[in-house]
């Protein structure tokens, strides 16, 4: 069969799923689409001519190549086509973004027919993705005296791309949608468990919300054909959970603006919304796609005569609406005063500012924030080339120093990485700014798409400098599905093509490792200066500074060695008292969230970043605080080291590279061992005094500061989801830090699970020493509820096996994972046993293994939201409760959560993860673990 022949019948297939065919991504069906154009005669030819129009992807996927070549003869006029005249050859090659098509443009720019290049040359004043060979070729041409290159080139230098860009709306109209009541997690909007689907950007559309919502959307489209639909989180958050570029693509696809007629289902400029704002990662997702975010503040706290908020009986403040959004409402957004408005423009409802600063306007403009990158440096590289100064046709960044203040950790990472700043300018918080980053991540249930952003941007080569760059395989590293096989072999061959070190390779040199990716990501990170990007919301490492990003993020990361963010203002957290003996570092993490909403009634961490000075406790350890800042709805969190503790780190990162690089994981580049040679050299720049380990100066100032009571944590602590609250909008939240006497030893538990990111090495060994304990004294250990363990890496089984704790957990396991053998089926019923997973997220993620529908699990992972871990079933909510290692572990087999009493005497002689606050230094300050 022909592959012409088989696209057809793929095509049939999708109809049955009401979809459209899949845009061409193939090199090879592009050439036999492109044969059958140029044989008018040919049945298939109107066919072909139409999917080579509409259909065939652009950037530099295979198939733009044969597309742009095949267009290049067009223009020449070595073949003849009806159907596509030269004119409209020109603007399909305008369409096409980069790569092959910008190439195929210069040469005939550059070329000897003058009629031609003068065409070419004006196509080529509207591109902005451009990489060095593309400008070299420019200026070479124009040092031999080429004037169409010098034309060009001028014209890149006023920016013409940008200039001559229609600008945005002073008025838009939007009717409402409101998707849910409270938080709305991106789960809603891209589920996890159809991560599979995210490259096919129709088929997993079909994913957001429920199809009734998108009845209901489409219903409000053909009601208020000449507006847009803003979604709407009513009394909570849009997008809190990650950044999660599928879910923002979603939206708009259902609700956007399609980006080009010969591009499917690629969409831009959503309207989103939430009465408490966005959340900051998936706020930057947004712009991305040029959207808009809106923080409604709709509802605001009831106050009493007094002027203090009005408490309701569960100690929640009373709210009251400032107006309404119902769905159907018709509201104005007026761009120019900055401002939202009721349907007749004449009643001012909120201020937008916010939403319209001078670089979202721009990214509006553009039609997303890659355009302006990209055009920012094709600017400034034209005016270079030139000879000429550069005049900014972009807003200008905004700087904020203040005389005599001190620097956070986190201004003073940025203003170490800054670029384009002027020398001894100093940034502080609310200014915009240019980073360069050290380290990026992409995670294999976004990767695709991280790729698919690459191409669509042009990208072949990671930038050099860039310093580590990772691929993982450990989003769907639970079962080896026919999904997983045909997904990940395809992702690592195109991230190690493009330079990063991959948990797979692609001709199988390595053993596949499933590592987490934030764990590998904490390893090499080998700076305390350093700027990580990842492509995941629990990129928060413990050394440097992290943020977790959406797919396009991490692309214009790897492909340019770049960000741009405004720097965040900072909470600094400290801590007084003592730990108890019987408590757990998780413990300290949830009461620092507890604390903190009651000495604010706000949560002052959200969209900020947290300071943590957590002194001596080492990278591992302490990455548990940093993980769930996620969930505290920080945009990142930096921890303060003493040298001492920040030296022995970057030991154990070396150690761990070391193991990847005898492993066979270094890339051609060597990229693992320069990490190495970074790590030695920050070593001894501490050692030696010449650059301790990163502190805040004095007199820094911060947006609050967090003092956290070790001494009134008395027991552990579990993060509920409340889905029982009378308030819809408070069910699902990480607000609801609970005791575990507050369960009265009653609240059933289905299942328990020990894994994902927040786990490490010790979290293991308590699970085997808490067995040792219990068999010493009981005999033998039942579980009366299943547990299911899943250790973060390889390098911990291995660690633990040689260290006797992986015999005593396989003792009394019913499953152990075999890599010879990976499972090609999610579980779906559990036994009461031990269930030993393979490395990686496991139940955390909700793509793969679930729990059963309707179970109330008890978990060391990071996610409570309905339809990660848990569903619903007919009359039983699912609930995912989240608490440290032994909390789950003893809840496991008891099949309940314990009383105090009983969870003292369980960890009684555990070393449990250790911590005291900086200075005080006590004995044993340090987990026994490392």
């Amino acid at each position: 069969m022909s592959l012409y022949a088989a696209y057809l019948e793929e095509i049939e297939t999708r109809k049955t799923q009401g979809l459209h065919p899949k845009p061409i991504d193939d090199d090879a069906l592009t050439r036999e689409i492109v044969a059958q154009i140029k044989d008018p005669q040919h049945p298939h030819h109107a066919e072909s001519v139409n999917f080579f129009i509409y259909n065939t992807l652009p950037g530099t996927t295979r198939a733009a190549g044969v597309k742009a070549a095949f267009l290049k003869e067009i223009v020449l006029g070595d073949v003849d086509v009806s159907d596509i005249s030269v004119a409209f050859a020109f603007e399909l090659l305008s369409h096409m973004k980069g790569g092959p098509s910008v190439e195929v443009l210069l040469d005939l720019a550059l070329g000897d027919d003058q009629e031609i290049a003068t065409q070419a040359a004006e196509v080529l004043k509207t591109q902005v993705f451009l990489y060095d060979a593309d400008t070299a070729r420019l200026k070479a041409a124009h040092e031999a005296g080429n004037p169409v290159a010098a034309d060009i080139l001028k014209s890149y230098a006023d920016a013409e791309f940008f200039t001559k860009l229609p600008e945005i709306e002073d008025s838009i109209q939007v009717v409402t949608y409101i998707a849910a009541e409270g938080d709305i997690s991106t789960d809603l909007l891209s589920p996890g468990n159809q991560a599979h689907s995210r490259s096919d950007r129709e088929l997993h559309g079909k994913c957001m919300i429920s199809p009734e919502a998108q009845q209901e959307i489409q219903a409000l489209q053909q009601q208020h054909p000449d507006k847009r639909v803003m979604l709407i989180a009513e009394k909570g958050t849009m997008g809190v959970g990650s950044s999660r570029m599928s879910g923002v693509n979603n939206v708009a696809l259902w609700t956007g603006k399609q980006a080009s007629p010969y591009v499917p289902f690629v969409n831009f400029a959503p309207v989103v919304a939430g009465t408490n704002g966005i959340s900051p990662i998936f706020l930057t997702t947004v712009g991305v796609t040029g959207g808009i975010g809106v923080d409604l503040k709709n509802w605001v706290k009831k106050v009493g005569s007094d002027g203090n908020p009005i408490i309701n009986n569960d100690g929640n403040p009373i709210l009251e609406q400032k107006y309404s959004v119902e769905t159907g409402t018709v509201l104005t957004i007026n761009t120019k005063d900055k401002k939202l408005f009721d349907e007749t423009g004449a009643k001012e409802l909120v201020d937008m500012s916010s939403s319209f600063t001078p670089q979202k306007v721009e990214f509006m403009k553009a039609g997303g924030s890659y355009a302006i990158v990209f055009g920012k440096k094709l600017q400034s590289v034209a005016c270079e080339t030139l000879g000429i100064p550069l005049k900014s046709a972009f807003a200008p960044s905004k700087e904020i120093s203040h005389a005599g203040q001190g620097l956070t950790a986190v201004e003073k990472i940025f203003n170490a990485n800054a670029v384009g700043v002027e020398p001894g300018t100093i940034l502080h918080a609310g200014s915009d700014a240019r980073v360069s980053v050290n380290i990026v991540g992409s995670q294999d249930t976004t990767g695709l798409m991280t790729s698919q952003e690459l191409e669509a941007m042009a990208a072949m080569t990671l930038s050099p400098t860039v310093d580590g760059a990772y691929q993982s395989g450990c989003h769907t590293a639970s079962v080896w599905d026919l999904k997983a096989q045909a997904n990940t072999p395809k992702l690592m061959a195109f991230m190690h093509k493009f330079g990063l070190i991959t948990a797979r390779d692609p001709k199988d040199v390595y053993h596949s490792m499933t590592d987490v990716i934030h764990k590998v990501l904490n390893d090499i990170t080998v700076d305390d200066w350093a700027i990580i990007i990842g492509g995941d919301s629990h990129t928060r490492m413990s050394k440097g500074v992290a943020f977790g990003a959406d797919s396009g993020t991490v692309a214009l990361a790897l492909a340019t060695g770049e960000a741009t963010m405004p720097i965040p203002e900072t909470v600094k957290v400290t801590f007084k008292g003592a730990m108890a003996d019987h408590m757990d570092f998780r413990d300290v993490v949830h009461a620092t969230q507890a604390q903190m909403l009651q000495q604010f009634g706000d949560n002052v961490f959200q969209g900020r970043v947290i300071e943590v000075h957590i002194g001596t406790l080492l990278a591992d350890q302490a990455f548990t605080f940093t993980d769930w800042s996620a969930e505290m709805k920080a945009k990142a969190s930096i921890c303060i080291s003493e040298d001492d503790t920040l030296v022995g780190s970057l030991e154990i990162a070396k150690a761990r590279i070391q193991i990847m690089i005898d492993k066979g994981m270094d890339n051609s580049a060597k990229m693992l061992a320069g990490l190495i040679a970074i790590a030695d050299k920050r070593i001894s720049e501490i050692k030696s005094g010449t650059k301790p380990a990163l502190t805040p100066d004095a007199n820094a100032k911060y947006f609050a500061e967090v003092v956290v009571d070790l001494d009134a944590i008395i027991e552990p602590m579990i993060a509920d989801p409340d889905v029982n609250n009378a308030d819809v909008s408070k069910r699902y939240t990480h607000d609801t830090i609970r005791p575990i006497s507050h369960y009265g030893a009653e609240k059933k538990v289905d299942l328990g699970f020990v894994g994902s990111c927040m786990v490490h090495k010790g979290d293991v060994k308590i699970v085997a020493q808490m067995l040792r304990n219990l068999e010493s004294t009981y005999g033998e250990v039942a579980f009366n509820a299943p547990l299911v363990v899943a250790a973060p890496t390889y390098n911990i089984i291995d660690e633990l096996k040689e260290e006797g704790d992986w015999a005593v957990l396989q003792k009394y396991s019913g499953f152990e994972f075999d890599d010879t053998a990976p499972k090609n089926t999610a579980r779906t019923e559990y036994e009461n046993i031990l269930y030993l997973e393979r490395p990686g997220c496991n139940l955390c993620m909700g793509n793969q293994e679930k729990a059963a529908k309707g179970d109330t699990v008890l978990a060391t992972s990071t996610r409570l939201f309905k339809g990660r871990v848990v569903e619903d079933a007919d009359g039983k909510t699912g609930e995912s409760l989240l608490a440290s290692t032994p909390v789950v572990v003893l809840s496991a087999i008891l099949g309940r959560t314990p009383t105090l009493e009983e969870y003292k005497t369980a960890v009684e002689g555990i070393d449990l993860t250790k911590f005291a606050p900086p200075l005080e230094k006590p004995a044993g300050t340090l987990s026994a673990h490392f």
